[in-house]
């Protein structure tokens, strides 16, 4: 993005300007894509991206908060990601600090009754019951000034904002983006937990109370489908589907993300990929993988070679391609040279020189 590009709310954006943005950033959408982020943009719901690993589902996050200069806030899911983990947790070593420095007292005991201190009972307790001023005794002279009684540890001083707190929080001019990535890979009870933060936006803190987004965030989820997804949580969001891109538009991918490869060597990139994902893999490769081969075969041909890709070359670059050893051990002669049959094809589909 350029200095000059204007600042737009995303709640006055257009198509068509989504369809610039994109396109400033090299990422490219097809029409359908487009038209279901404008419409998640205006009916302010979250957006739900599902697909195979490695085909653009993050990138749609990243390209949103960049395009239109906001914050982005990602979170990474993963097996026995809790509620506390992705919402908030306590400062506890700020909490002590405070109860031993008196700016703070916990419990209804303490030095002044005879009994035990109150970094005593919260030293025993180790825990953020033990950390309550609600019932904390007055020690001040009696003025009854409330600068002068020790403060809660349970406001937003001692708060550790985790992603999903943050992403209700940090939208005081600009709505920020919230990436829920990979929200398969979490239990069903973390994706419970989430409906209410998808339904209104808001979350409930026991020592807090509820805390509402003044200005809601655009939430992408994206899901690699390795398990299905509840109806309550899909009836929250809108729903798009990506699947591995075409010859000509991963070409296009190519050719803006890799500009430093020749067209036509490209163009034989795309088209050994294509051949490669109609073989019965564990995991055939996705976008991600088709640019880092791209990146790979440009750097092995720095000295300006134009070259069809050879045999050899395919087999000693495969790495960035597959990722499991099973897949790898089934390149032989005769896949190589059926994906060399289509490298040499390739060049036939675009308009890109012979070399």
């Amino acid at each position: 993005m350029t200095d000059e590009t204007p600042t737009v709310a995303f709640e006055t954006v257009s198509e068509s300007t989504i369809r610039e943005r994109f396109e400033e950033l090299n990422y490219v959408a097809d029409d359908r894509l487009v038209t279901t982020v404008y419409l998640a943009l205006q009916l302010g719901r979250p957006l739900l991206v599902e697909g195979p690993p490695g085909s653009g589902k993050t990138e749609l996050g990243k390209v949103l908060a960049e395009g239109f200069e906001t914050e982005l806030i990602r979170l990474q899911c993963y097996e026995g990601l809790t509620a506390e983990n992705a919402l908030y947790e306590w400062n506890y070593t700020k909490q002590l600090l405070a109860v031993q420095s008196n700016e703070g007292r916990v419990g209804a005991t303490g030095a002044a009754e005879g009994g035990a201190t109150d970094s005593d009972a919260l030293d025993a307790s180790n825990a953020p019951d033990a950390l309550n001023l609600q019932n904390a005794p007055d020690t001040t002279d009696g003025s009854g000034s409330d600068a002068e009684r020790p403060r809660s540890v349970f406001d937003d001083e001692f708060l550790l904002e985790r992603p999903l707190l943050r992403a209700l929080t940090a939208g005081e001019d600009r709505s920020p983006v919230l990436l829920i990535d990979e929200i398969d890979r979490a239990d069903e009870a973390f994706e419970a937990f989430l409906l209410e933060l998808l339904s209104d936006y808001q979350v409930s803190i026991p020592e807090l109370g509820t805390v509402s987004a003044e200005n809601p965030p655009i939430v992408v989820l994206t899901s690699n489908r390795t398990r299905g997804l509840s109806d309550a949580l899909k009836r929250r969001c809108l729903y798009l589907h990506v699947e591995p891109p075409s010859f000509e538009t991963e070409y296009e991918i190519v050719s803006r993300k890799v500009p430093e490869l020749d067209a036509a060597i490209a163009a034989e990139v795309c088209a050994v990929v294509e051949r490669l994902r109609e073989e019965s893999f564990l995991k055939r490769p996705g976008v991600a993988e088709t640019l880092d081969w791209a990146r790979a075969v440009a750097a092995l041909r720095a000295d300006g070679s134009s070259g069809s890709l050879s045999a050899d070359e395919i087999e000693r670059t495969i790495g960035c391609l597959l990722k499991e050893v099973e897949d790898v051990e089934r390149v032989d002669a005769s896949l190589l040279k059926r994906l060399r049959d289509a490298a040499a094809a390739a060049r036939e589909r675009t308009d890109a020189p012979d070399p």
